[in-house]
């Protein structure tokens, strides 16, 4: 039995239908189905007078004519190209086939049914009533969508539609009524391929002409016409949208889990609560829940997002297509993110009946691209063999200065999707302010290490990648005291609510303020807290005014500067956005494992400091202090903001004035670290298992001396502490010698466990980002009187030849390796749009 059914088939009785010589050719043992397309030369039907009758008056042979109309029915539809159209259903044993029809009822140009086969189901009485009756209940109990007689016929009895896989054919063939669509299937489709383990003989099939209505199908016009949208059976986005109506996220009622009350799913919106699929990384979290929000890097699974319409709006009328394909291709992604997706993985799993299946997977592809190029899937660390972008959305050179993680991430996608890159490094190393120490027996970073988030932070995608366990930082923190003891847990409650209501009453106060009218966070705070205890007559005591200043240096570390210089109006403004939500993690490996492996197969120049970008020309030019010269169609500038505002690079034509304001309306935050290595862990019993304990500072000029401490090693052997050095702290140990700040260091240890020896460490290391020649600084953040636009002014291109990328053009998520990298994201993503 080949896989391409033929459309006729018996009729009885005086509907018996005729073959038509047009539009129809014999293959192996099948007959090629009309296009559907209009036929401009009509063919004349006239019935010859037997033997010794006389001819016919006008008359009579015009009504002869109207008879004959009568056996052929054009479809109603208004545009409707098929003006013969043929019965795919044959479910009535009156079916038309292609004959004669009280009415024809479109699906779409090359698919329609006849009255009969309507009335077979549709009337009680019939034989099909029984099974459009069982339909019904399945899908008005699972969807939302009527359970009308054509959803019925879309989603029952159109045939289904595969492609040949072979690279030299790839003609699509449509199946014999019987044969139900599966995954397998579409992924092993050869032309006449037999089924029930039945041999496949005779000529090539593959040489057999492809049927004449899937042509039409890519034309523009072909999906107007479309009575239906396609809903999805078995989709892999099934699991993940259990809460949601299928036809709402492009799948079919029909072909949902019949083990799964989706009414109880959908009962409870209000918890939000993720699904739980067996295998799958519970930091994937691509799709939002119903009733949820504020979730980074998710997506609502039943709504077109901007960037999406701007792409495809020809789908903003109707976007179940689109959603259709896009969740798929999103489920499938983060079922397995350790291979690359393509068009034939997806493409296989798209199960929909009919012509649609045709125009889905031409669409899917289309929709593919563009979820790469914006780096929502095919991203991370993985390499390929071949571009992931068709050659007209590749650039083709582009230059990108610097190595850490905004620059590596960019070079990464952009060589994946097919472009020359070169990246240019000032430093004998990459990663730039990502910077791992093995010296002390374990990993600790001299820059980042800690992930803030990993609900769909794409740090732990690249972790999961590459196999790496994160270690998840516990809520428990200890505040000790100088003197060793132990601060009760009621007063570090009482004072985190007094700070954060400190905070709330910033955030109303700078509702109806402009720029002009900023002042310091830290002048504002001190306002707040003395109108508080004056109006409440509350008093603190000595030791919650201590605790009120440990609350306020972990401030400083979330700014990276002292709070006079940090905007009151804009101090935390990327929260307008939706942060990293879940687990905040350490990366025991350090974030340097995933940026080596980002940089594997990279062509990375080290030692190549940049002084000048000449952008005048039709090419970039690119300099370096040495004079040796690099030219590009586009450049990636990915240097620290203290550089930008040091001129270190010269612009030719220079920049704009609403640039260089915005670059130096932002902060240069510093944040030192330190780091000490002991014979054993001589903390361990008085924390009892916790990842960290913060000191509380004995006065607020020693605030940010050592705040809290970092068990680098926690379920491990290996005697680690870190620790941070904020605020005005880090002014105060700038001039110092390492052994100075070890010391200072020492004395506090041996304060915050007084009741107990505290050894001498064995090894030692302690960061100098303020003098590190090619960073001079930690992270950005908002001057008083900037705003958070500066970031997204920092973003902008000029002249589509010079980009710029790192956590400070990042304004929804400045100040972390996860900023900096999807920043690089971004930028690739834009080159390839232009």
């Amino acid at each position: 039995m080949l896989s391409d059914a033929d459309y006729s088939g018996n009729a009885s009785g005086s509907r018996r239908a005729r073959k038509r010589s047009s539009g129809e050719s014999p293959g192996d043992s099948q007959t090629l189905r009309s296009s559907g397309r209009q036929i401009n030369v009509r063919v004349k039907r006239t019935n010859n007078p037997p033997p010794g009758q006389s001819k016919r008056k006008a008359t009579d042979t015009e009504e002869e004519d109207d008879q004959s109309e009568k056996k052929y029915r054009k479809c109603e539809k208004a545009g409707c190209s098929a003006t013969y159209p043929v019965c795919f259903a044959s479910a009535s044993e009156r079916c038309a086939k292609n004959g004669y029809t009280s009415r024809w009822y479109h699906l779409s140009c090359g698919e329609h049914f006849c009255n009969e086969c309507f009335d077979h189901y549709y009337r009680s009485h019939k034989d099909g009533y029984e099974t459009f009756a069982s339909w019904k209940k399945v899908w008005t109990s699972n969807g939302k969508s009527e359970p009308s007689l054509k959803a019925f016929m879309a989603d029952q009895q159109l045939p289904f539609w595969v492609q040949c896989t072979k690279p030299e054919c790839r003609k699509w063939r449509q199946l014999t009524k019987e044969i139900q669509l599966t995954a397998n299937l579409a992924a092993t489709y050869r032309c006449g391929m037999k089924f029930n383990n039945i041999k496949s003989e005779g000529p090539d099939h593959c040489s057999q002409p492809e049927d004449l209505r899937v042509a039409e199908v890519s034309d523009s016009w072909w999906h107007s016409m479309l009575i239906l949208p396609p809903l999805f059976k078995e989709s892999p986005a099934g699991p993940f949208l259990a809460a949601y109506y299928p036809d709402c996220v492009g799948m079919s009622p029909s072909g949902s889990l019949s083990n799964m009350a989706q009414s109880d799913l959908r009962a409870d919106h209000c918890r939000a609560v993720p699904p739980q699929i067996p295998g799958l990384c519970p930091y994937f979290q691509p799709f939002y829940q119903p009733n949820e929000c504020g979730k980074a890097l998710c997506v609502r699974p039943d709504m077109m997002e901007l960037d999406e319409l701007y792409e495809f709006p020809e789908f903003s009328r109707d976007p179940t297509m689109y959603l259709a394909l896009r969740n798929l291709i999103l489920a499938s992604w983060h079922k397995n993110c350790k291979e690359m997706l393509t068009p034939q993985k997806c493409a296989e799993h798209i199960i929909v009946r009919g012509l649609v299946r045709v125009r889905c997977v031409q669409e899917m592809e289309r929709v593919l691209n563009f979820m790469t190029r914006k780096g929502l899937i095919n991203t991370g660390v993985l390499a390929v063999k071949q571009p992931l972008l068709p050659e007209r959305l590749r650039s083709k050179n582009v230059i990108v200065i610097g190595a850490g993680a905004s620059g590596l991430a960019a070079a990464r996608q952009l060589q994946n999707f097919g472009t020359q890159v070169v990246v240019l490094e000032a430093r004998e190393r990459i990663g730039g302010r990502v910077w791992d120490d093995a010296s002390l027996g374990v990993t600790v970073g001299r820059g980042a290490q800690i992930v803030n988030g990993c609900v769909n932070n794409p740090i732990g995608l690249m972790c999961e990648q590459m196999s790496i366990k994160m270690h998840k930082l516990g809520e428990r923190c200890d505040l000790f005291q100088e003197g060793g003891q132990v601060t009760d847990t009621a007063i570090d409650k009482r004072m985190d609510f007094h700070f954060n209501a400190i905070l709330d009453v910033v955030s109303e106060w700078r509702k109806d303020k402009s720029q002009n009218q900023d002042i310091p966070l830290g002048e504002k705070v001190q306002e707040v807290k003395k109108n508080f205890l004056q109006e409440s007559g509350i008093q603190f005591s000595e030791l919650e005014e201590k605790v009120l200043q440990f609350h306020l240096s972990n401030l400083e570390f979330a700014c990276g500067s002292t709070l006079e210089q940090v905007s009151a109006r804009s101090w935390d403004h990327n929260e307008f956005f939706a942060q990293f939500s879940g687990d905040h993690t350490l990366l025991t490996k350090g974030y340097s494992v995933l940026l080596h492996k980002l940089a594997e197969g990279l062509d990375i120049r080290t030692k190549c400091p940049i002084q000048a970008i000449d952008y005048s020309g039709d090419v970039v030019r690119v300099t370096s202090s040495n004079g040796t010269q690099w030219t590009a169609q586009k450049v990636l500038v990915t240097i620290p903001l203290t550089l930008l505002q040091k001129n270190m690079i010269q612009f030719n034509p220079p920049l704009s004035e609403r640039k260089l304001k915005a670059i130096h309306s932002l902060g240069t935050g510093i944040i030192e670290k330190i780091a000490l290595q002991f014979p054993y862990k001589f903390w361990d019993k008085k924390i009892q298992g916790a990842d960290y304990f913060g000191h509380i500072p004995p006065s607020p000029d020693k605030r940010g001396m050592f705040s809290v401490f970092y068990d680098m090693n926690p379920q491990g052997k290996q005697a680690v502490l870190m620790s941070v050095i904020t605020g005005d702290a880090v002014r105060a140990v700038r001039d110092m010698e390492d052994k100075e700040v070890v010391d200072e260091c020492m004395k506090v240890l041996r304060e915050l466990f007084k009741e107990q020896e505290v050894p001498e460490p064995v090894h030692f290391f302690v960061t100098h980002w303020s003098k590190d020649m090619w960073s001079q600084m930690s992270y950005s953040f908002v001057k008083t009187g900037g705003s958070g636009e500066a970031y997204d002014i920092l973003a902008e291109d000029i002249q589509g030849k010079v980009f710029f990328a790192g956590e400070a053009t990042n304004r929804h998520f400045p100040q972390t390796v996860t900023g900096a990298y999807l920043s690089g994201v971004r930028e690739a993503s834009k080159m390839a749009a232009m």
